[in-house]
């Protein structure tokens, strides 16, 4: 969404950059005529450093190479090989997220396409499948330092396998959160992440357009309190002001403990079922600050002219060992001591977003502490992290915190009050090992329907995951439409 929090400031509130989305939506949507203009961001990533030095990535093969060469000639040389890896593991997976998972005992047409892709994926892999597997399910430190031996590369391509987790680089399953960063495309080029011109909001408004061209009716401000279930099935939703809307199928993109909380009666579900969902991992680490500059910040770099400005600025991990300690600090109740950060500035590539001369920035920052949602120390909290994260950003752009004229914060409790996200998880549930694939959200029900006939989830807590993707959203919409 796109809120103009301030006067004449238009924020992504809070996903703020695109790359994952399915490019089969934008075509079957045909999301473009209707409005959507990506921003491609080129270098993709900068690393300033409290020496002056840097590290920019995301332009030119060569210019990747010249980068990482002033840190390490070795690293140099193996980025493009680390690179071709990954794409070649992207290139098997890919298919198959496009499609509902594999699920063991489930027959059917469909069934066996999603098995025959998932084989496909590894004839493809080859004799790579057991390096192939490594990188999905094990930690991400363990794929890093088997590549590289320098920082602040090592550092860098680590924020991206723990983003939005409660987890550290050595915990197992953040090689798949990395791995689910590289997989994204823009305009048919691997690796790129673009902003949305006018906001994120402006890939709803598309989706939006798209559909109401198709007939549907968008019900917004309409607070959905329960399921209208008879006969044993849904057959609808009743909302706060008393409206009931009768369905013959009810979707929900809300996350799995959200979504069955609508059932006024639980014990319609099995109890095992109840059990498996109530037990998925909803801690978030995560801390969003939406600002308003009165300028760009000017980063003090010595090995370069100009600081780009157009990707993520990575901020506060220095090292493999700095991004462990945050999280161990989190773990302790703690915010981390030395957050990660995640700065963009979107309007360097969209004006449209601020008053002339001034500039909107996100920060995405962790580890805030995985605690109770105790309402009395989350304001503290949260000032903790905000602050932290801000002085960071002053330590390698002097003048940032003067140039703030507005700043919001959203901890994990903001995030679950504004945005409906249980915990403040923005991924509906850890992406862990055994809460992938046909074990997303539960092993005997990852194909989007659920115990409760006519009742199907479409959120990022089922196949393939979290991020801007859609493609939980279409892969359910199928479903239902193959049983219409």
């Amino acid at each position: 969404m796109t809120e103009e929090l301030w006067r004449g400031y238009r924020v992504s509130r809070a996903a703020y950059v695109v790359s994952l989305f399915r490019p089969t939506i934008l075509r079957e949507l045909e999301l473009k005529r209707h409005g959507l203009q990506l921003l491609p961001r080129r270098p993709s990533s900068f690393t300033p450093l409290p020496d002056g030095r840097s590290l920019v990535l995301g332009g030119s093969a060569a210019q990747n190479r010249d980068e990482i060469a002033r840190f390490s000639e070795r690293d140099a040389r193996v980025y493009s090989e680390y690179e071709a890896f990954l794409e070649r593991i992207a290139d098997a997976i890919e298919p198959s997220l496009d499609l509902p998972p594999p699920q063991v005992g489930w027959n059917g047409i469909e069934g066996l396409r999603s098995l025959r892709a998932a084989a496909g994926a590894a004839w493809k892999l080859g004799r790579e499948l057991p390096r192939a597997a490594r990188v999905l399910l094990g930690p991400a430190r363990e794929l890093i330092c088997e590549w590289f031996d320098s920082e602040p590369l090592r550092a860098t391509l680590a924020t991206d396998a723990v983003i939005g987790a409660f987890a550290a680089p050595s915990s197992p399953g953040t090689g798949y959160v990395l791995f689910h960063h590289v997989m994204g495309e823009i305009g048919g080029e691997r690796g790129v992440w673009a902003y949305v011109r006018g906001g994120m909001g402006a890939l709803s408004n598309a989706i939006a357009s798209a559909a109401r061209a198709r007939g549907v009716r968008i019900e917004t401000q309409a607070h959905v309190d329960a399921l209208r279930i008879r006969e044993g099935r849904a057959v609808g939703a009743v909302t706060a002001d008393g409206r009931e809307f009768a369905a013959d199928y009810v979707i929900s993109s809300l996350d799995p403990n959200r979504s069955f909380g609508l059932i006024e009666d639980p014990a319609r579900l099995p109890e095992a079922f109840r059990r498996s969902i109530d037990s998925i991992d909803y801690r978030s680490p995560v801390v969003k600050i939406n600002l308003a500059l009165s300028q760009l910040p000017q980063f003090r770099v010595r090995d370069r002219e100009k600081a780009p400005l157009s990707g993520t600025t990575h901020v506060g991990a220095l090292d493999l060992d700095s991004i462990e300690q945050a999280f161990a600090d989190a773990v302790g109740g703690e915010v981390s001591e030395r957050p990660i950060v995640e700065l963009t500035l979107p309007s360097s590539l969209d004006p449209t977003l601020a008053p002339e001369g001034k500039a909107v920035a996100s920060i995405f920052a962790q580890y805030a502490p995985a605690l109770p949602m105790d309402a009395a120390r989350w304001p503290t909290l949260r000032d903790q992290m905000r602050d932290r994260a801000i002085s960071l950003v002053d330590e390698v752009a002097p003048g940032f915190t003067n140039s703030i004229e507005h700043v919001e914060a959203l901890a994990p409790p903001d995030l679950e009050r504004v945005f409906g996200l249980t915990g403040g998880n923005i991924f509906h549930g850890a992406m862990t090992p055994d809460r992938l694939l046909s074990m997303r959200p539960t092993p005997d029900w990852a194909r989007y329907a659920t115990p409760l006939p006519h009742f199907y989830l479409c959120g990022a807590g089922t196949h393939p995951g979290g991020g801007v993707m859609g493609a939980a959203g279409r892969n359910a919409a199928l479903e239902v439409l193959r049983r219409l």
